[in-house]
């Protein structure tokens, strides 16, 4: 006997594709959770690289910021110790200059003017003292301008104190001699 198939043939067609699309679609999204689950697990890794390169890098920056502060305060003592040698300098160039300053103090002074007292601050000098006469003050004068050592006499105060003793103050400046006077 021959058998017939009363079934609905189509339907059960039917029912197989709609089972072969679910499997698929099922796989599908089987195979998209993973894909996803391996790409957000990349980019975790990736992103934990980064952080752990940054922390690197920011170690070596506070590495480098106390070099840098290093530097500077090498720097600042570097600057400090030119400013004394400077100074040391300055001071051992200007050391013959005191002594001819006071060797023209004293060989400028004419006869009639005794020097009480005199004052340095920097390169100026105040000069206190008592002439018999206005003229040798102004002789005086005369004198210091002719200097190489002394230059800018200025007259301050000029006073009469007893019969024939008048009392002047002058101001000077400190020069430095032309180089030949120098290296006599």
């Amino acid at each position: 006997m021959s058998r017939i198939n009363l079934l609905p043939w189509r339907e059960d067609l039917k029912k197989q594709r709609q089972r072969e699309f679910l499997s698929t679609l099922g796989l599908a999204a089987i195979a998209m959770l993973l894909s996803m689950l391996l790409v957000h697990a990349t980019y975790t890794s990736m992103i934990e690289n980064q952080a752990n390169r940054n922390s690197v890098i920011q170690k070596e920056i506070k590495l480098l910021d106390e070099k840098i502060k290093t530097i500077n305060a090498l720097a600042k003592t570097k600057n400090q110790l030119i400013a004394r040698m400077q100074v040391i300098q300055n001071l051992q160039r200007s050391r013959p200059e005191i002594v001819h300053m006071f060797d023209q103090l004293a060989t400028t002074v004419p006869e009639g003017v005794y020097l009480k007292s005199f004052i340095q601050n920097g390169q100026n000098l105040v000069i206190q003292g008592n002439a018999e006469s206005n003229t040798r003050v102004s002789a005086y004068m005369d004198r210091l301008e002719e200097s190489p050592w002394l230059k800018g006499t200025d007259l301050n105060i000029i006073s009469s104190k007893a019969l024939g003793v008048n009392g002047f103050t002058l101001r000077v400046s400190q020069a430095k001699a032309a180089k030949k006077e120098e290296n006599k």
